[in-house]
This record gives C-alpha cells, sequence and structure tokens, in this order.
C-alpha cells in the first residue's frame, strides 16, 4: 500500500477505480452480479459489473466534498463464473417464455419453471456472499445486472439492520407480483422486498413508469412505502420550489440507518441511454447526489447499497466499447464511486 500513488494512471492489473486494495483489506466490497434472465425490453445489462470496472479505472481518485476516502479500502469481488453461466441459461429460457405473449403450453411452462428456479439460486448466491461480507464487518455494494438482484441483499441488511429503511432510486415501483410469471422478475422486486422481507420504509424518488396494480400496492402499505412521483417532483420544481426543500421532506421519512437501492433509469434517460427500460423524464445526475449527499449530512448512516441497469448495450467484448456505449459504464462508474464514498463517510 505504500508504494500506491492515487494521482498516477491506474495500473492494468489493479482493482475497481484503480485500487490496490484485497478483498480482506478493504473496507467496503462490491459484489458484482452478472445477471439479466428477466429484461424484459433492452439488454445487455449482464455485461454493466464488467463495463462499470474498466471505465472506473479513468476516474480521479481525490474528491473534493470526501476527500481521499477511498484510503478505508474499496474492492470488487471477481465475477462469478457460475452466475454467468445461470445467466446465460436462464436467459435463454426466459426469452422462450417473453416471446410466448402470455400463451401457455407444457414446453414454455417447463421454462418458466427453469428460469424461476435459477433466479431463486442467484438469490440464494448473493444473500450468502452478502452475509458473509456483514459478518466480516465489511460494508457491501452491489453492482448489476438487472434490479431483480437487489432483493437478497436487501433481505440480508433487513436481517442485521432491522429498523433500516430503503432509498430506492428508479422509474419504474418495480411492484408486479410475479411479472410476466417470473417470481423474481426486475419489474417485482420491491414487491418481493414488502412481500417477503420485514422492511420497515421503503421511500421511492423519481418513480413514472407504473400500472394500477402497483399504486393499489403503495396504497395498500400507506405506513411502509412513500413515493415520490417523477411528475410530482417536477411541477414542484417549475412552481419554483427549490430542490434542496424537496430533499429535505423525501429524507425527513427515513430511518438512522439507509439503504441505497439505485436503478440507472431513475435518471434522466441522457446520462445512461443504454439501460434496459429507459423512460423520458427522472433525475439529474446531480440532483441524485445531492438527495444521497443530504441522507448523510442529515446524521443518517447509508449501511450498504446496490446500483442496477447499467447496460453497455448489446455488444460482445466490453474491453471494446464505442463511444456512444462506454458513456452509459462512465457515469455509472461515477455514480458508483460517489456511492462508495458517501457510503463510507457516513461511518
Amino acid at each position: 500500500m505504500s508504494n500506491f500513488n492515487p494521482n498516477a494512471q491506474a495500473s492494468k492489473d489493479s482493482g475497481i477505480f484503480g485500487l490496490p486494495y484485497s478483498t480482506e483489506e478493504a473496507k467496503l466490497v462490491l459484489l458484482p452480479i452478472p445477471w439479466e434472465a428477466t429484461t424484459s425490453y433492452g439488454g445487455g445489462t449482464s455485461l454493466g459489473p464488467q463495463a462499470i470496472f474498466h471505465a472506473s479505472k479513468q476516474i480521479d481518485l481525490f474528491d473534493i466534498e470526501l476527500g481521499n476516502f477511498f484510503a478505508a479500502g474499496i474492492a470488487m469481488l471477481p465475477e462469478s463464473r457460475e452466475l454467468q453461466t445461470w445467466n446465460q441459461q436462464a436467459r435463454q429460457a426466459a426469452l422462450t417464455v417473453i416471446e410466448a405473449a402470455g400463451e401457455h403450453s407444457a414446453e414454455i411452462n417447463q421454462a418458466l419453471a427453469e428460469v424461476n428456479q435459477y433466479s431463486e439460486k442467484v438469490n440464494t448466491f448473493i444473500y450468502n456472499e452478502t452475509k458473509k461480507l456483514l459478518s466480516e464487518h465489511k460494508y457491501v455494494g452491489l453492482v448489476g445486472g438487472d434490479h431483480s438482484c437487489a432483493y437478497a441483499i436487501i433481505q440480508a441488511h433487513v436481517e442485521k439492520y432491522p429498523d433500516m429503511s430503503v432509498l430506492h432510486f428508479d422509474a419504474h415501483a418495480d411492484m408486479r407480483d410475479a411479472y410476466e410469471g417470473f417470481e423474481h422478475s426486475h419489474a417485482s422486486v420491491m414487491y418481493n422486498v414488502l412481500e417477503r422481507t420485514a422492511l420497515k420504509k421503503l421511500v421511492q424518488v423519481g418513480i413514472r413508469d407504473f400500472c394500477e396494480e402497483e399504486l393499489a400496492v403503495m396504497n395498500q402499505y400507506p405506513e411502509r412505502v412513500k413515493t415520490y412521483f417523477d411528475f410530482h417532483l417536477a411541477e414542484k420544481k417549475m412552481q419554483g420550489t427549490a430542490w434542496a426543500k424537496i430533499c429535505e421532506k423525501i429524507v425527513a421519512n427515513l430511518s438512522t440507518q439507509v439503504y441505497i437501492s439505485f436503478d440507472i433509469d431513475g435518471l434522466d434517460p441522457r446520462f445512461c441511454p443504454h439501460t434496459g427500460t429507459p423512460v423520458p423524464g427522472g433525475l439529474d445526475f446531480n440532483e441524485a447526489l445531492y438527495l444521497i449527499k443530504l441522507v448523510v449530512k442529515s446524521g443518517r448512516k447509508i449501511i450498504g447499497f446496490d446500483l442496477n441497469e447499467v447496460s453497455p448495450g448489446m455488444v460482445e467484448d466490453v474491453n471494446n466499447l464505442d463511444t456512444a456505449s462506454e458513456w452509459d459504464a462512465n457515469v455509472g462508474a461515477r455514480l458508483l464511486y460517489k456511492l462508495c464514498g458517501w457510503t463510507l463517510q457516513s461511518k
């Protein structure tokens, strides 16, 4: 460590953000999950963790707000080859179901069962890895992958931090019950969190694409769910309400321990246009960062996070991205760095 120069160009064999830390040395460990079996529109998010890793080497480590927070140690685990195989096999089965468009047959039902079984295996993997790292007194961040990956890491954190709340950035409510028959769909993650964990409070920001079924779920849990719809946030800003004041009201809903679940499509699509289900509207990059900053400045602690749905598009090699595709990874890496920084700062 003594020979590490944070101002030098990242070496080829360095870790995330060009850092030299092993997972044993790091205070914060990132868990890459190359999974997108249930993605129902665009694709490529399983390549997100690797694309972010490569883009992260271009980030200047010094942060004017947070200083040299990286000195606490940040490391990313290697991607599991078993997970990569599960993703490929589950994705092929999922396409059979998706292309059937609601029709049923023995073949389709078998494919659906196969996807659900693989999803359970992925959840078990994430849960066990998270529990292990938490038991070692690490802070854990997940890098996906589609948003369904968030369920198991949230489950593990709720068990360790029973009074925690979740701050959820997203274009979508993610409260559909087994969307397209997939029990752990990317569109069902927060439904599963509410139904299958003891989470006390979910605060959603930027939501602008949802169905009546999802609105009914929100209304079913008035004490557990607080949703800030994107159209309402936009109207408030148009009427002259400062974003800082809006953020104060959002943060007031959170408990002292906060887990952040960040779907990149919560941002305006100009930041990550290749994300799987982009929706017009959304937060500015700096608006999202200000809200995260205010969580910490309010005296609350960020105890974990996930960043999902960053996609370089349908590319074959993330080592050779074109300029447009690299932009998504660049934005994702910079958002990830800030999530790491504010998490470590809040300690």
